[in-house]
């Protein structure tokens, strides 16, 4: 059954028709806006009903990670039917990215959903994390003003390893938002928080923000690495100080443990680092782990350790992808006061792909020498001052092709063709995954090369196999020894 009943708006520019459906005992409102102006009807549902729909659009157009951290908690709260529509989003932190990354996105979503330009405005909402109070510490485990130092106890940070230097694109963008989180909010947003990765892309960068970012607000941090508290508990237990060790670390605000892989087999400082652990995730301090595996491929850590770890969030950091690796080295000559031409940047990003300390460091070499020798920076240059060792050529798509198929003991027509069995597919995804990421081809030309598929089904098996990379240690070996296979052929 329809009722209708039709309502002037304020600006008299348009009516306002409204529908109530009745089915089932409940009713749904519909707001069909027609325009006087000739552009026909809108229909606009109510404000959340409306943003749903553009959530549901913008999951096409993005990665999970970036849906999940920036948009699965907002909201559609209010429409005034003309030019703003408001957002309630969980954090101040949440609005800023919005408003500084998604906003153009989102809106073009939004105009496509009601057919007109309009505002979008993000408010944090009542139940936002931000209005969590800070946990009292001071009445659970009593804080030094001055708390006894260890001998020789190194906590130097990197200046350079900031929020603002990090480079954020899709390998790495869940990771970064997750230190963010617990930057604004420590021990309530995430906790423990483990970030793993290979090496050289980002671990030790994450860990240095955050303990800068708590510093600035007035905290007190403890960054450390595993072989430095390795180091200081067998000192401590030496020199008769465990007392003084265990009263500087449980006095900290977080704690922030960099290469956790090298406590494997050491049982002892084991033992010190649970208890440590336990004390401070008691009060809700903050726990930031870095690792260079997977939590469950920490073979040689203590079960009870593995158990409190895996109870956090467990984020990893991929290989960065072209566009990443481009965005990397223009931050950082624009740093360092140089504009290079993108046909230089983009033929260093794609010869160095698996490791962002590999890439500024041939980066830094490069700028080094245009400084001393007052050289202007050339293709030649760039050819003859970064070793052949580093400057790799891409990875041939035959040659992943053929380390795929060899790999798997798969045809390569089948890899190639349209044979949709669970293994078949998994290879033909993993070689266009490799494709993209290891020989810089564009969705469009894998495609074409692999069954004559459209970009959009390449970029969906690229998706697929990033997601599983995440989260599946089968597929991260799989990988790994394909990219052997091909590197080798």
């Amino acid at each position: 059954m329809l009722f209708f009943s039709l309502r002037n708006s304020a600006k008299k520019s348009k009516c306002f028709l409204l529908c109530r459906c009745a089915y089932a005992d409940r009713y749904k409102q519909l707001y069909f806006v027609y325009s006087l102006k000739g552009k026909g009807y809108i229909v606009a549902t109510k404000a959340n009903q409306i943003w749903q729909a553009v959530l549901g659009q913008i999951q096409l157009q993005i990665t999970r990670p970036s849906y999940d951290t920036w948009l699965k908690n907002t909201e559609g709260i209010a429409f005034d039917g003309d030019e703003v529509f408001t957002v309630s989003v969980p954090s101040a932190f949440v609005k800023a990215q919005l408003e500084d990354r998604m906003y153009e996105l989102l809106s073009d979503a939004l105009e496509s959903q009601i057919g007109q330009p309009i505002t979008i405005k993000f408010t944090s909402s009542e139940s936002s994390i931000d209005k969590i109070p800070e946990p009292s510490f001071k009445d659970s485990i009593p804080i030094q003003d001055n708390p006894t130092k260890l001998d020789n106890l190194s906590r130097s940070l990197n200046t350079n390893f900031t929020s603002d230097s990090f480079v954020v694109g899709t390998s790495n963008e869940l990771a970064f938002a997750a230190s963010q989180a617990v930057s604004e909010n420590p021990g309530l947003a995430y906790n423990p928080l483990v970030i793993y990765s290979g090496v050289g892309l980002g671990k030790t960068h994450l860990l240095h923000s955050i303990a800068h970012q708590l510093i600035s607000r007035g905290l007190n941090p403890v960054y450390v690495t595993a072989e430095q508290f390795t180091n200081e508990y067998v000192k401590s237990i030496r020199e008769n100080k465990t007392d003084s060790f265990r009263d500087f670390y449980r006095s900290a605000d977080a704690l922030l443990l960099d290469d956790i892989q090298f406590l494997m087999g050491k049982e002892r400082t084991q033992e010190g680092f649970f208890h440590t652990f336990n004390a401070l995730h008691m009060v809700n301090r903050q726990i930031v782990v870095a690792s260079d595996r997977p939590v469950s491929m920490l073979s040689l850590l203590e079960d009870r350790i593995r158990s409190r770890l895996q109870g956090g969030l467990v984020v990893d950091i991929q290989p960065p992808d072209f566009e990443t690796r481009m965005a990397i080295l223009m931050k950082k000559a624009e740093n360092a006061g140089h504009i290079i031409n993108s046909e230089i940047i983009a033929f260093i990003a794609e010869r160095i792909s698996q490791n962002i300390r590999e890439l500024e460091g041939s980066l830094s070499r490069l700028l080094a020498y245009s400084d001393l020798m007052k050289a202007e920076i050339t293709l030649e240059l760039v050819k003859n001052i970064i070793s052949i060792s580093e400057i790799k050529p891409r990875i041939a798509e035959s040659a992943i092709l053929n380390a795929v198929s060899e790999y798997y003991q798969i045809d390569k027509n089948s890899i190639l063709g349209d044979q949709r069995d669970r293994r078949t597919s998994l290879a033909r995804h993993i070689a266009m995954y490799l494709m993209r990421e290891d020989a810089s081809l564009k969705a469009t030309s894998i495609g074409k090369m692999i069954g004559g598929k459209n970009h959009a089904t390449v970029l969906s098996a690229c998706k697929r196999i990033s997601s599983l990379l995440t989260k599946d240690n089968e597929i991260q070996r799989d990988v790994y020894k394909i990219r052997e296979l091909a590197a080798a052929s």
